[in-house]
């Protein structure tokens, strides 16, 4: 499989550091609200690249974190608590709000086939991993204490900027666009690893620690549940584009620190989902969800579809309209998969070429257009029923468009839908009414045909005889 890698900004030929177990971490959720679909677009893309690893035969284990301390805006304790925001928009307590939101998150993940990852760690169960880490940059002169914070000194690093080439006279003051200058620091890209002064009188969650009582940095999470379940060692790194700087960089920073060794050979960025105005975010106010999807009658599958029709590194633009063209799209391929029948013998030869050209889509930098592309050809190929639906099952491991049991509902619904409409004084009408135009009485065919639209049916003629339903 090759996978293109932030790090050297080239598609790679993945190898793990032990094909026994590939280890993969995923930034998690920030629970102080409901997730938008732009997040989610995220998760489904690395849902993906997780169950395509297992399709090629790779072992995986995934940890996953959830941010439940306060998130802020700025290294300098500037902005707003993201949790204590919610709280009291809410009236809630800052951990009945992690616990709501992580649930509305996982509920969310359930409905677009997004599978739980192994590990699901929240930030506040790992504080003794945090201080430890803090604890050892302090003794090996990468950390620093200045107005009652510990600080990162990205001045000890040979390399700070590991995703791209800027300048450190190119970016803004702090890590963020707007970010006020935090004048403890030493250097302007210096970093929070620990607070113990915050401008919150009320921040609802602190501990103790050797410099004062107070909470985690956001970036030292990360580095501290990963290790915790994965070891010194990480093979894979996702998260939204978004993340790679400031926050994985500096993950790397205070990682390979801490370690004294590289510490993850590969990372997986998904870019933004965008509307008409840009990039989406919650700050903005009023933003999609999986349940707003839902309650305009979208299957959130359908989502999930628009997602994979396009790269995971290229931006992807939501309309409305596009939602609704891939609803079509999804609908058309359901009726098309519910036509076949489960007749004729599994062509075990056909069947390993078609495997095959799913599993070449996926190893190229896991290109899921071209995997949904490989959806139709199974349609199209010259072989038995049998065939193409083992084929879309196996595929239906990796890309969870619920094909063959969205299919069956379809042919159920239709069975039900005839069996309903099943009258005998009709259907003998409706024969009158052929008869009628096969003599080329079509007087006769009028007044049947106008007979039945008075008592509410309307006849749909098709090329496989006249159908009718109850209007």
């Amino acid at each position: 499989m090759y996978l293109y890698n932030s790090v050297s900004h080239k598609k790679e030929l993945f190898t793990p550091n032990s094909p026994e177990l590939v280890k993969m971490y995923t930034c998690g959720p920030t629970v102080y609200h409901f997730a938008h679909i732009g997040n989610l677009r995220t998760y489904i893309m690395e849902d993906v690249l997780e169950k395509a690893l297992r399709y090629v035969g790779y072992p995986v284990k995934r940890v996953m974190n959830i941010t439940d301390v306060g998130h802020l805006a700025s290294d300098a304790d500037t902005g707003e608590d993201k949790m204590l925001k919610g709280a009291k928009r809410e009236n809630k307590s800052v951990m009945e709000i992690a616990q709501f939101y992580t649930d509305a998150f996982f509920a969310d993940c359930e409905k677009l086939n997004i599978k739980r990852p192994e590990v699901v760690e929240p930030a506040t169960g790992c504080i003794d991993e945090f201080i430890k880490i803090v604890s050892t940059l302090i003794e090996k002169d990468y950390a620093y204490v200045a107005g009652g914070n510990v600080y990162f000194d990205t001045s000890k690093l040979e390399k700070y900027y590991i995703f791209n080439d800027h300048n450190e006279e190119d970016l803004a003051v702090g890590v963020r666009e707007g970010v006020e200058e935090d004048s403890n620091k030493k250097n302007r890209n210096d970093f929070v690893l620990w607070f113990t002064k915050s401008k919150f009188e009320d921040q609802a969650l602190k501990w103790d620690s050797p410099w004062g009582v107070g909470y985690p940095g956001w970036h030292i999470e990360c580095s501290g549940i990963s290790m915790k379940h994965l070891g010194e060692d990480l093979d894979i790194h996702c998260g939204g584009i978004d993340n790679a700087f400031p926050h994985h960089t500096n993950e790397i920073a205070q990682s390979e620190s801490y370690l004294g060794h590289k510490w993850c050979n590969y990372w997986f960025h998904v870019h933004h989902l965008n509307t008409d105005t840009g990039k989406m975010s919650k700050s903005k106010g009023e933003f999609l969800t999986v349940s707003l999807l839902e309650q305009k009658g979208y299957d959130p599958i359908v989502y999930r579809l628009f997602c994979l029709q396009s790269h995971y590194r290229r931006n992807l633009v939501f309309s409305w309209e596009n939602l609704d063209n891939a609803a079509v799209t999804y609908e058309k391929l359901i009726a098309k998969i519910a036509t076949l029948k489960k007749e004729g013998e599994v062509d075990e030869e056909a069947l390993a070429q078609l495997k095959q050209r799913f599993r070449t889509a996926l190893e190229s930098d896991l290109n899921t257009s071209l995997a949904i592309t490989a959806v139709y050809d199974v349609l199209k190929a010259n072989t038995s029923d049998a065939t193409k639906l083992a084929a879309l099952a196996d595929y239906d491991q990796v890309l969870c468009l619920n094909l063959l049991e969205a299919a069956q509902k379809l042919i159920k619904k239709q069975a039900e839908e005839e069996a309903e409409s099943a009258d005998p004084e009709i259907d003998a009408l409706i024969a009158a009414r052929t008869e009628a135009k096969k003599a080329k009485n079509f007087a006769e065919a009028d007044r049947i045909r106008d007979e039945l639209k008075a008592r509410g049916i309307e006849i749909i003629d098709t090329p496989q005889g006249a159908k009718w339903k109850r209007v």
